[in-house]
């Protein structure tokens, strides 16, 4: 292999190793979690979980891959076709865009269901790996550079929080723990970071240490702002399951106050 070639390999860290069983119990999984959300009437967590997912596909495929270059899927030693690359991130985006987006939206709104959501999906998360190794070697190997735009990220994640403590500095009323947003934002990413990691799914190197907390700190963090300002205006209007507020009676609804 060429050296060059070589080095460029060794500094991807985001690395994932993963079998086609994998993807088919996790795309099981992700339509069970989608028809009880459905079926518990939580249509805004629903959609915007849908909405995650999609944002996420057109992040990794047409920025990441596209015009950055940045990501990389081998299928048996093969790198892939665009074809074979654009389902196999969908299903990535999809997987953690939907429960990402479902996990901050319920924790926001503090659903009275809240412990066995995250239960549900933190667990699949931490098994499910362990589960797909009954379909034998890991043909699927996907990469992924960070060195290009983590600065451009902190970036954003200072723009964007320092926006909102400077709002309510200037407001003189502190509308959202910014304490317990930074948690939500960080341990979203970690979950499935750490599980990742701890079932040889991202293989454990020199460097795997610093790419959980980095990823963890600021990739799905930078956005709960934007996530929260989202949050604040749907919620404004419509109730869960897409009924109308009742302007006359404001409501207290998870981490912010809605009036």
């Amino acid at each position: 292999m060429n050296i060059n070639l070589l080095s460029e390999l060794t500094q991807i860290t985001p690395t994932r190793n993963l079998n086609l069983l994998y993807i088919i119990l996790d795309s099981i999984f992700l339509v069970i979690l989608l028809g009880l959300l459905v079926y518990k009437k939580r249509y805004l967590t629903t959609l915007f979980g849908l909405f995650g997912g999609i944002i996420y596909t057109i992040v990794d495929f047409c920025g990441f891959y596209l015009l950055a270059h940045s990501r990389v899927i081998y299928i048996n030693g093969e790198i892939a076709s665009s074809l074979n690359t654009f389902w196999v991130l969908f299903w990535m985006s999809m997987s953690y865009g939907f429960t990402n987006f479902a996990f901050i939206w319920l924790c926001l709104s503090k659903d009275k269901y809240l412990k066995l959501w995250l239960v549900m999906i933190v667990m699949w998360w931490l098994i499910a790996p362990s589960i797909s190794k009954l379909g034998g070697e890991a043909t699927i190997q996907t990469m992924r550079t960070t060195n290009e735009y983590h600065a451009y990220m902190g970036i954003v994640l200072i723009i964007s929080y320092l926006a909102l403590i400077i709002l309510m500095l200037i407001k003189k009323k502190q509308f959202v723990n910014i304490l317990i947003l930074n948690l939500i934002g960080i341990s979203v990413q970690f979950g499935w970071e750490f599980s990742l990691l701890v079932n040889g799914i991202r293989p454990l190197n020199e460097l795997s240490i610093q790419t959980l907390l980095v990823n963890s700190l600021m990739e799905t963090n930078l956005g709960m702002p934007l996530i929260l300002l989202i949050f604040y205006y749907v919620h404004k209007y419509l109730n869960e399951d897409l009924s109308r507020v009742n302007e006359d009676h404001p409501m207290e609804l998870g981490i912010i106050k809605l009036n």
